[in-house]
């Protein structure tokens, strides 16, 4: 009986100390952070730190703004369970092996689903929102911060690089596969917002515009990019055109279809050098 007694007692520790087992890499994407946001919302964002220690010219936090309707649906590890396909996710580990700190944020609690964010995304309170978490992510890094936003993501980075002063402004802001042209909306009238539709000539810390020769994806033409900077006051500005990867096939017309993240739309097969890149951008001054 007392060894009964003794295997029982043994199972319980064991099952007490199960849930402090340190979680693998595979398993933890990040520290899951919630902040207070418009109305009574809370919004979610993955904290990573890199493991090599900060560059000589300091440590630097990166809010990443995916596109689509910007729902990745963290779970409690902080991975992404929506949105995996898209660049600024994938491209996650390379960011982290260049020193960067990473910052995954979701959707705030009241725009769960595929739309998401929807035309939220062009709003001053969505630019509040993502500037209280620029806030929180500095204070938590002791960082500068970058927001950087791919695809329809690029909208919301505009926004707030655009609205925000003090200590909610990021220190600058790197648009990828911006949306630039806007089409036809149908039923959907948001989906026509692009960059051109906020304020950018009030952008004035440095500014990042990359997208790839090969997009076909008619939202995002690589030719519009000098547009952007056109009209931005950054402190330094740069504009870089992708070219190579896996392409397209000669002949592919545009289409909403190639909007897609595992495409030139989404610099697949590029992502380590497209992440080198704008790491170098922000660290040395030029892609």
């Amino acid at each position: 009986m007392k060894l009964v007694a003794f295997a029982l007692a043994l199972s319980a520790v064991v099952a007490g100390l199960a849930p402090m087992r340190a979680l693998s890499a595979a398993e933890s994407c990040g520290e899951v952070v919630t902040v207070e946001t418009h109305d009574r919302t809370t919004t979610r964002y993955a904290l990573t730190f890199a493991t090599d220690p900060p560059s000589a010219s300091g440590r630097v936090a990166l809010v990443l703004l995916p596109g689509g309707g910007g729902h990745v649906n963290l779970d409690d590890h902080g991975c992404a369970r929506a949105l995996k396909g898209n660049s600024l996710v994938r491209s996650l580990s390379h960011f982290r092996d260049l020193g960067l700190v990473t910052a995954l944020v979701d959707a705030p609690s009241d725009h769960p689903g595929e739309d998401g964010l929807a035309g939220f995304r062009v709003s001053a309170a969505h630019a509040d929102d993502l500037g209280r978490i620029i806030r929180d992510v500095r204070a938590r890094a002791n960082a500068a911060v970058w927001i950087v936003g791919t695809s329809r993501g690029s909208i919301s980075a505009a926004n707030a690089a655009s609205r925000l002063t003090g200590p909610l402004a990021p220190d600058g802001v790197v648009l990828t596969s911006a949306l630039m042209s806007g089409g036809k909306g149908g039923q959907r009238p948001w989906v026509t917002q692009t960059v051109f539709d906020l304020r950018l000539e009030d952008i004035r810390v440095p500014v990042l515009v990359v997208g790839h020769a090969a997009d076909t994806c008619l939202r995002s033409p690589a030719t519009l990019m000098p547009n952007v900077t056109a009209r931005t006051n950054g402190a330094r500005e740069q504009v870089v055109t992708v070219t190579g990867g896996p392409g397209r096939a000669a002949g592919s017309q545009p289409s909403v279809e190639a909007c897609e993240g595992r495409s030139p739309h989404g610099f697949i097969e590029q992502e380590a050098a497209v992440a080198a890149g704008i790491a170098r951008f922000i660290r040395e001054g030029s892609y």
